[in-house]
């Protein structure tokens, strides 16, 4: 009698009576080379493996096979494998049956199919299809089987720059320039078709293995010029460890210099291997990213240049109109840095004063031997709110609890609102550096006068002579 497996694996569709039949006879000659005896109930473990081995059945396949799970159609689509949890559905790995083309559907759950979230779903694909960017992720087609709706895009191999960091380190200068900047590039194309990403972050960009970026989730944007009648208007729509100042103050007027925003705290990721502002709640992140800077980059990476620091600086800059001023200079900005031929040129900016170079004792890191937190121990994401594709949260929901990281006015940003703030600037420069003008004269001396001495001696030798 067949048991769950087998009688899964034949209604699926995926299996044929002869492959079974063959899977089953590698099964029996396995137990008994190990002297086994080879009845004929086989483990359905085994006779998975065997499946898998002989390329039937995919890995994934083969578990929702073991759990009795027989549908793995979804129109002409083939789903083989699962990649993850998207902004509005489930992500799984297809391939199209009659072109043999890889893809990615994105499934919309059937517990979640209310019409609010169906409307949103069909608002995400009609979004995606209008895109064509080289650094965007495509959209291939979109159905409907049943009760479920689900849309199809190119399939990225390799992984997201979140994982990317999280496996491998901080990236190198020159491979976090050529990511960030290919995604500034489908940035600023999403931009002039007049869309907002409002979701940019490490796990919306795809990193293949050859080390090429796609900005994903573009679908989940909204149009700057109607998110009034967004049904997400009202809402903070993004995810805490990537919000703009604007994102979390008025909702209702975003523009694409949040997502530069965004994308800055994304590169500083990159290179840090940590978010801008680590450790506390949802409210002590948002309050950090109206209120204070984040830690300067040297204090994760020694050797980075100052050129490269104001690119994030200026990217993150929490007034608008002081940020850079579209995700095309961004890429132009970078680019020295991915064709290492190209002069790095030098921006003028009014700096922040978290660019200030970090020394022992300043900007929240504590001198060697003053005790305090390794910065090298915190984790790159918050532990208690993982990084989840889209957070939507009220707006409003401001904190006041301070902040155990970068805490102190230094690292707080001035208040417009303040009186004793309106007189606080960048932090004083160091006093200039001063020539040790004792010293050059002592050495000055020291070098002429044995020569003066010498010359005085032999001229009153010739003088006494002539007399």
């Amino acid at each position: 009698m067949d048991s769950l497996f087998q009688a899964s694996a034949l209604a699926s569709g995926l299996v044929t009576e002869e492959q079974l039949d063959y899977a089953r006879r590698i099964c029996q000659h396995r137990l008994k080379q190990q002297g086994k005896p080879a009845g004929e109930s086989l483990p359905d473990r085994m006779l998975a493996e065997a499946l898998v081995e002989q390329e039937v059945l995919t890995p994934y396949q083969a578990d929702q096979l073991m759990a009795g799970r027989t549908k793995f159609y979804l129109g002409p689509y083939l789903i083989t494998d699962w990649i993850g949890q998207g902004g509005m559905g489930r992500v799984f790995k297809g391939v199209h049956q009659v072109m043999g083309r890889e893809c990615a559907v994105k499934v919309l759950p059937l517990d979640r199919a209310t019409n609010e979230a169906r409307e949103a779903f069909l608002r995400e694909i009609q979004m995606q299809a209008r895109l064509d960017c080289p650094y965007l992720v495509r959209a291939f087609d979109a159905g409907q089987e049943g009760s479920v709706h689900y849309l199809v895009t190119e399939y990225v191999p390799g992984m997201d720059l979140r994982r990317l960091v999280k496996s491998r380190g901080p990236l190198p200068i020159q491979q976090a320039a050529k990511i960030i900047m290919q995604a500034a590039l489908g940035l600023d194309y999403a931009h002039r078709e007049g869309l907002v990403h409002r979701d940019v972050k490490p796990g919306n960009i795809l990193v293949t293995p050859e080390g090429d970026a796609k900005v994903s989730d573009v679908g989940l944007a909204g149009f700057a010029h109607d998110l009034i009648n967004d049904p997400r208007a009202g809402k903070i729509v993004g995810t805490t460890d990537y919000l703009s100042p604007e994102q979390i103050r008025t909702p209702l007027e975003i523009q694409p210099a949040s997502d530069i925003y965004s994308l800055g705290c994304t590169l500083y990721y990159a290179v840090c291997g940590k978010v801008p502002f680590p450790g506390g709640d949802t409210e002590s992140k948002i309050r950090r990213h109206l209120e204070e800077y984040p830690l300067h980059p040297r204090t994760f990476v020694p050797d980075i240049t100052e050129e490269f620091v104001d690119v994030i600086v200026d990217m993150m800059e929490k007034d608008v109109r002081k940020r850079i001023a579209s995700a095309a200079e961004v890429a132009a900005r970078l680019e020295p840095w991915v064709n290492e031929s190209l002069p790095v040129g030098t921006v003028l900016s009014a700096r922040s004063p978290w660019m200030a170079p970090p020394l022992p004792g300043y900007d929240g890191v504590p001198a060697a031997g003053e005790g305090g937190e390794d910065p090298s121990s915190w984790d790159a994401d918050n532990p208690s709110l993982g990084e989840p594709s889209s957070s939507t949260t009220d707006a409003g929901c401001t904190g006041d609890t301070l902040s155990e990281f970068g805490s102190g006015e230094k690292n707080r940003v001035p208040q417009e609102d303040s009186q004793a703030n309106h007189a606080l600037g960048p932090p004083a420069p160091l006093p200039p550096h001063r020539k040790p003008t004792a010293w050059i004269v002592a050495i000055t001396v020291a070098l002429i006068l044995p020569p003066a001495l010498l010359i005085g001696a032999i001229v009153g030798y010739l003088v006494s002579r002539a007399m």
